[in-house]
């Protein structure tokens, strides 16, 4: 009993150090996806803080550059300081103002600045000797610089932008403009990330940090901290390395803020587009993110882990009340056993009873059987009944069309049009072709056969349909609105299957429109990918819910004379040709058909 103890014991444990396990390596997947969507979250900022710094040092290039063209700024050159540049000064110090430049002066070829933006000032730097400054004698070789330094009589750390001024092939001297990046590093501020730019040796100049400027990313060696110096214009600068410490590979950066590490995750960019060798560091803070998420996998993968628990416990004892549910039917089956031999006598009478009904029940399903043959041979003489009366239905469509125009020929042989008479006796062959295409689909209609289909311009149908009820039209009165436009989309249709459907159609229409006043219809061709949709809209009555619910039934008609067949033929007849007929719902007032067919080019 104490070693069953004992082994439960270790199996509950074995059990809690898998679960442990699991909610721990949950955490550690989920903070892991989480530091990926605020990497991808950094980088999508990335290019907007590089975009804040780049955008306001190429703004402030153009100005050096456009006062090296100045005539002004030449002429002042050219008179090498022999006299006061008031209005110089007063010129640079309406552009320093338009650009928000700190300052912006005019150095000769000895490196002695001859006007400036602050003339006059305290701080004036007019007659300083700038000959030292790497952005000076670089300019004058290149005909462009910049440098990031300290300045000499503000003392505020900026970016200079030097431009060599020309005269000809003879240099004059070079325009400077100095602009502190304040406004950049207040917006990275205000962005909530940590933002900073190191040049090449990676020293940071810019930052949302102002106690990071001047710092490194790793210590710098004797000859990197001497250029430092020297380029910079730091005398007493220590270069300490930054409070960062990097993960191993997990794209995490620590940061020490008073003696408390935080989490960042960290994306650079270079920006060889603002000064070459400069690079920009953007740190986004993970601590609250990756301890969220991280929290939230573990309590979600307790609970699931707790619920499968539960589940197998449920189950486990399902299990077990099963075994004791089938070890009691094992003793009642021992049981009945014993009791089978004493009912075996009474077992053989049954089964000569159930015999003779088993006998019975076979007699009986051949009776099923038969009737059921003889239901689905009713079933198909009733089809046929429906298929004759639907032939007898449209037949009586051409008889009216060949009497009309039968009519119309006599009228036009009393009025000698002999051209006209000629065209209607075409016409009523061409009817007596239609019966004869009518009628001998009622032979083959039993077996389906299918429709002899041809490429089909569908307006042809349409006009072909019109012509047949043209005489029943013109006595109504009724008002025929055909397709608007002269194109005529291609179906694969038989022309006489398709102009019995708009006949149908048609015919409905103008029974319905029968004393109504200012009749109507409209027939209207759309395309819709590869569908086209032929409509036949009338301004009738329209139909009540109950005659639209029964509207392709056979034998279901609203009319006193009709027989219920034409919509349901001219459904079938749609179907044959690989489209529908439906009574379109929205219809507002009076009733619109539409029959959809394929497209073909």
């Amino acid at each position: 009993m104490a070693r069953l103890r004992d082994g439960r014991w270790l199996i509950l444990l074995i059990v809690l150090a898998m679960l442990a396990g699991a909610v721990a390596i949950a955490g550690r997947l989920a903070a892991s996806q989480a530091a990926r969507d605020l990497r991808d979250g950094a980088l999508a900022a990335l290019p907007l803080a590089a975009g804040t710094l780049t955008g306001e040092i190429e703004k402030q290039r153009l100005v050096p550059l456009v006062l090296a063209r100045d005539d002004a700024v030449r002429d002042a050159l050219r008179r090498a300081g022999k006299t006061q540049e008031t209005a110089l000064d007063d010129k640079l110090r309406a552009i320093a103002a338009d650009a928000s430049a700190s300052a912006i002066y005019v150095i000769d070829t000895a490196g002695i600045a001859i006007s400036a933006s602050n003339a006059g000032e305290p701080g004036s730097f007019v007659g300083i000797d700038y000959n030292f400054r790497h952005y000076f004698t670089d300019a004058m070789v290149k005909g462009a610089a910049s440098q990031y330094g300290l300045g000499t009589i503000s003392g505020r750390p900026g970016l200079y932008l030097a431009s060599r001024v020309d005269d000809g092939n003879t240099p004059l001297g070079v325009a400077v403009l100095k602009v502190e990046l304040d406004g950049v590093e207040a917006n990275w501020r205000s962005s909530g990330f940590v933002v900073f730019v190191t040049d090449e040796r990676g020293v940071v100049l810019a930052t949302s940090r102002p106690e990071w400027r001047f710092h490194a990313l790793a210590p710098l060696s004797a000859a990197d901290a001497a250029t430092a110096h020297e380029q910079l214009q730091l005398a007493e600068a220590g270069f300490e390395p930054l409070p960062i410490r990097r993960g191993a590979g997990d794209g995490l950066a620590t940061i020490d803020d008073a003696g408390k590490p935080r989490r960042f995750v960290e994306v650079v960019q270079d920006l060889p587009g603002a000064v070459p060798g400069w690079r920009l560091w953007l740190l986004t803070p993970a601590d609250a993110a990756l301890t969220s998420a991280a929290n939230t996998a573990r309590l979600t993968t307790l609970l699931a882990l707790l619920l499968t628990g539960l589940l197998a416990y449920v189950l486990l004892r399902r299990r077990r009340a099963r075994r004791l549910r089938q070890e009691a039917l094992a003793r009642m089956n021992a049981e009945l056993e014993s009791r089978v031999s004493t009912r075996t006598a009474e077992l053989t009478r049954s089964n000569a009873a159930l015999a003779g009904e088993i006998a019975e029940r076979e007699n009986a399903e051949a009776k099923v059987r038969w009737l059921r043959d003889d239901l689905a041979q009713a079933n198909r003489l009733s089809i046929l009944g429906q298929i004759a009366a639907g032939v007898a239905h449209e037949i009586n469509q051409p008889v009216a069309a060949i009497r009309t125009y039968a009519e119309n020929a006599g009228r036009f042989l009393h009025g000698g049009k002999v051209e006209s008479v000629s065209g209607n006796l075409t016409s009523i062959v061409s009817m007596t072709e239609r019966i004869g295409a009518i009628t001998g689909t009622l032979r083959t209609f039993a077996r389906r056969p299918g429709v002899a289909a041809s490429p089909l311009p569908v307006r042809e149908a349409i006009d072909g349909a019109l012509s047949l009820l043209s005489g029943r039209i013109r006595d109504s009165g009724v008002t025929i609105v055909k397709p608007r436009g002269t194109a005529s989309p291609m179906v694969m249709a038989s022309r006489i299957r398709l102009e019995q459907i708009l006949v149908n159609l048609l015919q409905n229409a103008l029974d319905a429109l029968k004393d109504r006043p200012d009749p109507r219809i409209e027939i209207e061709l759309a395309e819709r990918d590869d569908r086209v949709l032929v409509s036949v809209r009338d301004n009738g009555p329209g139909l009540g819910p109950e005659a639209a619910g029964n509207l392709f039934m056979p034998f279901q008609t609203t009319k006193e004379k009709g027989l219920g067949l034409g919509l349901v033929i001219s459904q079938e007849i749609a179907q044959e040709l690989g489209g529908t007929l439906r009574l379109d719902p929205d219809c507002t007032k009076g009733a619109s058909f539409t029959i959809d067919l394929r497209r073909i080019e």
